[in-house]
């Protein structure tokens, strides 16, 4: 709803500002997590790093395709605009490639990644929620939100918080993956399993009232939404090969 913040008359973008406070949450998580895990703080840390990266290439390059952005316009990354599933393709690459580099233990590594992922991604879509991007459908309910002109999003009518209500729905599920690791996880990739779950079905849903992306002609689903159902096969299948061991 600000996409800037005003700061000793300087104009600074709000998306920037929250971005990189996510960036920070997720580090933290990532720190917090690997000790727990008995890795080595330095090998996840350089990687979380690379990873950040490739993950904002990846997420820039999707929806600059998306959307049909200029050059120019592709490097204006400040001002809002990424594709999280680019994003996560790009960084699931990158985290594979580290984890044969550094000889890290998979599992351990991608239960790390999902409940940190659920966490910064949270705080992430509030960056979305003030440069108005990922904005939802137009609806007459009391929930309907009416961005500034300057924002991303439609101004003047009432839309769906859809930012918002993805935000709230990743911290929740943040919250379940962790009290679910606190209580003893049953096998290694087993939080990162039902991260894929979580989001995929929580994403799949979103979907329908989300604005940005047209769905496939003849399907009625989006790319995202394809996406979204192709984690929640898999996280399923991870949770069922893991419950057999």
């Amino acid at each position: 709803m600000h996409p800037f913040i005003e700061i000793f008359g300087l104009k600074i973008p709000s998306y920037g500002i929250l971005l990189l406070f996510a960036t920070l949450t997720g580090y933290l998580s990532v720190v917090y997590f690997s000790r727990k895990e008995g890795l080595e703080t330095e090998k996840l840390e350089n990687l979380f790093l690379v990873t950040f990266f490739s993950a904002l290439l990846g997420a820039r390059v999707f929806y600059a395709v998306e959307h049909h952005l200029s050059f120019g316009e592709f490097l204006k990354v400040w001002e809002g605009g990424l594709d999280f599933f680019g994003g996560f393709i790009f960084a699931l690459l990158t985290v594979w490639g580290g984890i044969i580099y550094y000889r890290l233990p998979l599992w351990k590594v991608a239960d790390i990644a999902g409940i940190s992922l659920l966490l910064a991604h949270s705080v992430g879509r509030l960056s979305c929620w003030l440069a108005g991007c990922c904005y939802g459908k137009p609806t007459d309910l009391p929930i309907g939100v009416v961005f500034p002109p300057q924002s991303v999003a439609p101004s003047g009518i009432p839309l769906y918080p859809t930012q918002l209500m993805e935000a709230t729905g990743n911290f929740i599920g943040f919250l379940i993956l962790f009290f679910l690791y606190r209580r003893g996880k049953p096998f290694d990739g087993a939080i990162f399993s039902l991260y894929l779950i979580w989001y995929g079905i929580e994403r799949f849903l979103l979907e329908f009232i989300r604005g940005v992306t047209p769905p496939i002609g003849g399907l009625g689903l989006t790319w995202n939404q394809v996406v979204a159902g192709g984690m929640v096969l898999l996280g399923g299948l991870i949770f069922l090969l893991g419950k057999r061991k």
